[in-house]
């Protein structure tokens, strides 16, 4: 795949945990952007959304039950930011033989805690909306795919993400965007699908048996419904995400587009359909100052592969972070490493951003570890 390990300075820290740092990071791709934002100060957003494709059995594992995948965004932010959830009586898990496999916002709470990097929540159109505050760029969640009518205004919500990321980017050196979206994926396979991208089995997923085919039947499916076949929207990108899209999408397309500083964006193949709209949308994208980071757990996925469709649209780099979790004491972390979960409420990008500011991935791990302990 074309990875290589990176290294970079860490005066404050032996030479052990040095080595360690710099294992943990894999780069595919140019590794150009870190010098831009090692050591800066970050800001990391989460931007939530709920599509109602998630409640159809089977196509994710973002959620005990499909019901409760609407709650799974807020939920999530709520752990991260409160330490526990308010809308749920307990966290959304995948329970993995008889082992719950910890939500991986647990992740991001102690990278961005360790890193004493700052947390601003988003929602993008959120079926439920946290006990916390929050800035709202959309109120509407996205509908089932297969309907042909997923988003009713993504250039809109694309326009108020571009005003967000101009602001917001006053205020730091370097952006980082997570996104938690059940079911994101397929509906990244339906923009990416829609806009010509080839895709065919190479879009990762939360669970080892990763559906593709069913996936592909709703993209179909909905396509047919809206009216269009597999690349006519390449040039349209708004019209490929009403369709087949969700929210999340344009949101974290247009707060990247709006930025000044750099943006990484944390996530997994879900942030290709986010660079395909940037690659359509913006006349001569600046991809040089972009980059995603997402985990090893995506980037080595045997499903998928993030780095094809990378290429694809303009060579984004993939940085992905190994914890090294098969060797973690928590059986539910260690069932990452066997294909279930992998990524989500942006862990990939905040272990980076904490890594850059010199935190070593062991503490990360450490720290997990101890959330875990404590909610679960």
């Amino acid at each position: 795949m074309n990875e290589k390990t990176i290294s970079y300075r860490a005066s404050n820290f032996s030479f052990k945990e040095v080595k360690d740092m710099n294992d943990a990071i894999k780069c595919y791709g140019s590794s150009k952007i870190l010098p831009q934002i090692e050591g800066k100060d970050s800001l990391f957003l989460c931007v939530m959304a709920s599509t109602a494709t998630s409640r159809i059995p089977g196509i994710t594992g973002a959620g005990e039950t499909p019901e409760l995948t609407d709650y799974t965004p807020a939920a999530d932010m709520e752990l991260v930011v409160c330490g526990e959830p308010r809308c749920l009586p307990e966290i959304p898990q995948t329970v993995v033989d008889g082992a719950p496999a910890p939500t991986p916002a647990v992740i991001t709470k102690a990278a961005l805690e360790l890193g004493n990097i700052p947390l601003l929540v988003v929602d993008a159109g959120a079926a439920v909306k946290p006990n916390l505050p929050y800035l709202k760029l959309n109120e509407e969640p996205g509908g089932n795919i297969g309907t042909g009518k997923a988003v009713s205004n993504s250039e809109a919500i694309f326009k108020r993400g571009k005003l967000l990321g101009e602001t917001i980017s006053k205020l730091t050196e370097h952006i980082v965007i997570g996104e938690s979206t059940p079911a994101g994926t397929t509906t990244a396979l339906g923009v990416l699908t829609a806009m010509g991208y080839d895709v065919d089995h190479k879009i990762s997923g939360s669970t080892p048996e990763n559906p593709h085919d069913m996936k592909h039947e709703l993209v179909d499916e909905g396509m047919n419904a809206a009216g269009f076949k597999a690349g006519e929207m390449k040039s349209e990108p708004f019209k490929a995400v009403d369709a087949v899209g969700d929210p999340m999408i344009p949101a974290v397309a247009g707060i990247a587009a709006g930025s000044s500083v750099p943006v990484t964006l944390a996530g997994g193949t879900q942030m290709m359909a986010v660079c395909a709209v940037l690659k359509a949308a913006v006349h001569e994208f600046d991809f040089n100052k972009l980059a995603v980071a997402t985990t090893v757990f995506v980037a080595e996925d045997e499903t998928s592969d993030i780095n094809h469709i990378s290429r694809q649209i303009s060579n984004v780099p993939v940085f992905a972070v190994d914890p090294a979790f098969e060797k973690s004491t928590n059986p539910g972390l260690r069932s990452y490493t066997t294909g279930f979960v992998k990524e989500g409420a942006g862990a990939g990008g905040a272990m980076m951003a904490a890594i850059l500011k010199g935190v070593p991935i062991d503490a990360i791990v450490r720290k997990t570890e101890d959330i875990c302990k404590d909610i679960f």
